[in-house]
């Protein structure tokens, strides 16, 4: 895997997605979590059809800044961009806008597993 790889994705603020419903305020603005499930999602989905069979990616550490708010009804857009291999660790930069708004950004790291022996060790924990 090589560093370029690009990912894009939108989705419509519903009333799920916002931070009084998800339980991280009281407001009925798109939440900081549903930020950061957009941009997992964006990142994981770019590098698939790179991955062999039997490999997932797992979300390690995250900067997360979330900048501006975005109601309800809105359609919001992710761009990552990978920017860092180092054997199985990737490291995307994303941005996620309102229109030309930046609501936010974000540094994203993810490890490339096997999902089966992955598997195996999240059965082991009790």
């Amino acid at each position: 895997m090589e560093t370029g790889i690009k990912g894009y994705s939108t989705l419509t603020v519903t009333e799920d997605l916002t931070a009084s419903s998800v339980g991280s305020g009281t407001m009925k603005v798109f939440s900081t979590p549903s930020m950061l499930s957009l941009i997992e999602r964006t990142c994981w989905k770019s590098i698939l059809p790179y991955l062999e069979p039997g490999q997932g990616s797992v979300g390690t550490k995250v900067e997360l800044e979330h900048l501006a708010p975005a109601p309800m009804g809105c359609e919001v857009r992710c761009e990552t961009i990978l920017v860092e291999v180092d054997r199985r660790r990737l490291v995307f930069e994303a941005k996620v806008h309102l229109g030309e708004t930046l609501l936010g950004r974000c540094t994203h790291e993810r490890f490339i597993v096997n999902e089966d022996r992955f598997l195996s060790k999240v059965s082991a924990v009790k």
